[in-house]
């Protein structure tokens, strides 16, 4: 395969010309290296190397300006922002929002030689036309709306002549002085030019140009097939049709660089993969199987990436056997570890309160590996301070806990945490972590971080000499809006040989560069091409009464660089995501369908590629119980089983195994909001300090009247010993504590009205009780053990009853069938009541028979949920627990515990 270029030095060669006598200009720097390539195969010999320009360099050397960097512009811009009339003026943090889009706006009338002044005077009678106020009489807000628009052309002016007194310009500008100079650059060079691949032209570059194709033996060579040259409607040929209706250099001359390789026969795939994680795995897949048939093939193969972000799953995706791999692309910098690190910092900043740091906030930053690296550079660890955090229940991180939290690190406390005075202060403690990051990075020689690090060093030694020169920049949020704005363009430069081996490239970057084969990445809808986004001041008719390009053109330029990828390229793979996302692109792109419905093509495969799914089977899992497990079981017995440790094995035996035999808590965490377990601790606290002085008495209205007074009190020292520093006083725990004080005072009314028909006598509050068991088949004795909530005796009947703050149901503490207590955990209530009944009845033997039940404290109206037996769900109900009763449970409860001890039986896993 012949490419472009070294078709174009045939060319010229076969005429006889000095092909090293020419000033060479491309859309882009990267293709000249491949210009020289072809250069000097060609004369394979060593040579001076001709000029090779890209057509940016170019127009600078033309117009004797320099390009004024992305940050210098918005600085100057703002400026003369600032100096245009005497209106109230928006902050800078405010500005940087709609900066780039005027700037772009400036660049476009630039490069398209507008006259602004007509154009702005156009924009702000749109602008008065369109204002949403119908009133007569202005407001203050609405008059600077307005004097924006009308002033937009001295803010132009001013902004281009401070940096023309600089001898810089934004690209607009440097286009526009380039078409003023190029009269006399062509009266003194007098040398020949060759340009090389364009396609859309802005005005300035089309006159410049032009003027040179006039004067002496200078050329220009299309890259275009004439099957899109010839099809008068297809977007792939259409600014080069344009500029040949309508330059005089084509009246008297052909056009040059046109060849016939679209319509050969190639091999084209249309891939259609569900997401792009799985376009990048797909790609390597693709290498994998290509390396294998023609080894030699990917020495001209190129991955061009529509969707740029695509890059760090595809380098993790692509095969280690390939020999050698050129990225052309940069790695974003803001996706390294470091610039997560100072936007996180930054954000601390921001997201201060009067109240505090939010406790999520303040721990992300803290659970940063970058922060752990400096944290435990100076002695402290990360881990203790979130524990601390959590075990103090701090939703709000005040300044009084970072004395407790740092009270031996004072510098790094003050470094991360303490206020800020002016913007130059968080710059002096970036540059402060860049030498403490570049100490650590230095010690465990980590090459890659230094490289990120010296990136930030100098990202914000810019903005500390921008902040030095101009005094607006005085807010955080303006210094964070514009670090993020210029992180965004800061990328990682990978090193390679453009000449050799498997290509990575961007869409742009492939311009003038032709492969054998080409994989082309998220060609959808929205991607390729990108779709009607207007990034613009500049109204649509406006656009178009001027000249100036819209998502029209910008779609015309995709569909070129599209086909013309394809032109020479033998093997073609074009993939897209399936799966339609809003962010991620639509349905796939148009460029395809155009391709499916072209006559011509008839080599085209379609095909749809998903990962292939294996159905793991889930093994419940299973713990065999090893002779220390035995021995650690024998040590519970000895400990004693609770009637909730016996539920939780019900439930499943594997969380059993963890939580109560292997201590495995749960991790400890902030409670934003009260948890279920400290409500019903709460409660229980709270209900047992009421009743605790009728213990050995017979309530009485009075004394419950009293008890109702107190509640409020009570509650709120609860609260404060159990939710520690949990903040109560607004949002969902307000609610809580609110709940919690209604659940006791309906509690109380409910046992005033119950005393109207009964005598209720209080006999004891969270009584322990231990007994022990002799299991026939278990060597050693095993105890049980428990605290009942209350034990009272109503009209001569003994009552256990429990307190629940969760849903219960009646359904829960009736049974039928003594087995299901131990197999079903639905009727887990019924089993804590009867081990509550087993305990009493066993360690009071004075005692034959009692009552047990649940009050629930969440459905009052439910009334006693009593344990109840019965032969059917239809039959009688038996409340009465008796020795007959507790025999029955007795036997369930020894076989429980039996399996528990069992050494053949492991702990298997159930479907919770």
């Amino acid at each position: 395969m012949q490419s472009f270029l070294e078709e174009v030095i045939d060319d010229l060669y076969g005429q006889q010309r000095n092909i090293t006598a020419y000033i060479y200009v491309l859309p882009s720097k990267r293709a000249g290296t491949f210009l020289r390539n072809a250069i000097s195969k060609k004369l394979g010999k060593t040579i001076i190397s001709p000029d090779i320009y890209s057509i940016e360099e170019f127009i600078e050397k033309i117009s004797g300006l320099s390009y004024a960097s992305q940050t210098q512009q918005i600085f100057e811009l703002y400026d003369s922002y600032l100096k245009a009339g005497p209106e109230e003026k928006e902050p800078f943090d405010s500005y940087l929002n709609w900066a780039q889009t005027l700037l772009q706006d400036f660049n476009e009338i630039d490069r398209y030689l507008i006259d602004a002044s007509d154009l702005f005077s156009g924009l702000s009678a749109i602008q008065e036309v369109n204002h949403w106020s119908l009133k007569s009489e202005k407001t203050t807000l609405m008059e600077n709306y307005l004097h924006f628009w009308q002033n937009l052309n001295s803010i132009y002016e001013h902004f281009n002549n401070n940096l023309l007194n600089k001898q810089l310009g934004h690209q607009g500008l440097v286009y526009r002085k380039a078409v003023e100079n190029i009269d006399s650059y062509v009266k003194d060079e007098k040398q020949k030019h060759v340009f090389l691949g364009f396609n859309a032209l802005n005005t300035a570059e089309s006159k410049i140009i032009q003027t040179i194709l006039a004067t002496g033996e200078s050329h220009i060579y299309w890259d275009i097939d004439p099957y899109f040259l010839n099809d008068k409607i297809h977007d792939a040929g259409l600014f080069i049709r344009k500029h040949k209706a309508t330059w005089h250099h084509f009246a008297s001359n052909d056009i040059e660089g046109i060849s016939n390789h679209y319509l050969s026969s190639k091999n084209i795939e249309i891939i259609g993969v569900p997401k792009n994680i799985a376009q990048a795995k797909y790609v390597g897949s693709l290498l994998t199987k290509l390396q294998e048939e023609k080894p030699e093939s990917l020495k001209n193969t190129a991955i061009v990436l529509g969707d740029e972000s695509l890059l760090n799953p595809l380098i993790n995706s692509l095969p280690a056997t390939i020999p050698s791999i050129n990225i052309t692309m940069g790695q974003k910098l803001a996706l390294s570890g470091l610039a997560s690190f100072f936007d996180s910092f930054l954000d601390l900043h921001l997201t201060k309160t009067s109240k505090g740091w939010f406790y999520k906030d303040f721990i992300s930053f803290l659970s940063h590996s970058n922060t752990g690296l400096l944290l435990n550079h100076v002695g402290v660890e990360t881990n203790k301070l979130i524990t601390s955090i959590n075990l103090k229940n701090w939703t709000y991180i005040k300044d009084t806990h970072l004395d407790i939290l740092f009270s031996n690190n004072e510098k790094i406390r003050s470094i991360f945490f303490d206020p800020y005075q002016n913007p130059k202060q968080l710059i002096d403690r970036c540059h402060y972590l860049i030498e403490k990051f570049k100490d650590e990075f230095i010690a465990t020689s980590n090459k890659i971080e230094l490289e990120h690090l010296y990136k930030f060093h100098k990202l914000f030694n810019q903005i500390e000499e921008l902040t030095t020169q101009y005094h607006f920049l005085t807010t955080l949020k303006g210094f964070h809006n514009l670090y993020k704005q210029l992180l965004s363009s800061e990328t990682m430069d990978f090193q390679g040989d453009p000449l050799e081996g498997l290509q990575v490239m961007g869409m742009l970057e492939s311009r003038n560069i032709d492969f054998e084969t080409i994989i082309l990445t998220s060609v959808n809808e929205g991607i390729l091409p990108s779709g009607k986004s207007n990034n613009s001041f500049i109204p649509f008719d406006l656009k178009i009464e001027y000249g100036l390009p819209t998502y029209k053109e910008k779609d015309a330029v995709y569909t070129y660089h599209f086909y013309r990828l394809l032109q020479r390229a033998k093997n073609i793979y074009l993939l897209y995501n399936t799966e339609p996302d809003v962010l991620e692109g639509g349905e796939k792109s148009r460029l395809i369908t155009q391709l499916l419905t072209d006559e011509n093509r008839t080599d085209i495969v379609e095909k749809i590629a998903a990962p292939k799914i294996t159905v793991i089977p889930t093994e419940k899992q299973q713990i065999s119980k090893t002779p220390d497990l035995v021995q650690l079981i024998n040590d519970y017995t000895q400990k004693g089983f609770s009637p909730s440790s016996l539920s939780n094995y019900i439930r499943n035996p594997i969380d059993f195994y963890k939580q109560n035999l292997m201590n495995i808590a749960e991790t400890n965490s902030v409670e934003e909001h009260v948890a279920a377990n400290t409500f019903g601790t709460i409660i229980h606290d709270t209900l047992e300090e009421l009743y605790t002085p009728f213990i050995g008495t017979e309530l009485n209205v009075e004394n419950l009247q009293n008890a109702k007074n107190q509640i409020k009190g009570l509650v709120k020292i609860n609260f404060e010993k159990t939710y520690l520093d949990g903040n109560i006083t607004s949002g969902k725990n307000l609610i809580a504590h609110n709940v919690i004080i209604k659940y006791i005072e309906n509690f109380i009314d409910a046992e005033i009205k119950e005393l109207k028909t009964q005598n209720i006598k209080i006999v004891a509050l969270e009584q322990k009780l231990k007994v022990e068991l002799h299991i026939p088949g278990i060597e050693q004795p095993v105890i049980l053990k428990g605290k009942l909530d209350r034990i009272d005796i109503a009209n001569g009947v003994t009552r256990i009853i429990d307190f629940k703050t969760g849903k219960v149901e009646r359904r829960n503490v009736e049974i039928t069938d003594w087995k299901a207590l131990i197999d079903d955990y639905g009727y887990s209530k019924a089993f804590q009541l009867l081990c509550y009944s087993y305990m009493f009845l066993k360690t009071h033997t004075d005692t034959s028979e009692l009552n047990a039940a649940i009050i629930c404290l969440k459905n009052l109206k439910s009334g006693l949920l009593q344990f109840a037996q019965k032969e059917s769900s239809r039959s009688k109900k038996n409340i009465l627990i008796n020795h007959e009763t507790i025999t029955l449970f007795e036997e369930q409860l020894f076989l429980l515990i039996k399996e528990i001890c069992n050494a053949d039986i492991p702990f298997i896993e159930k479907d919770v």
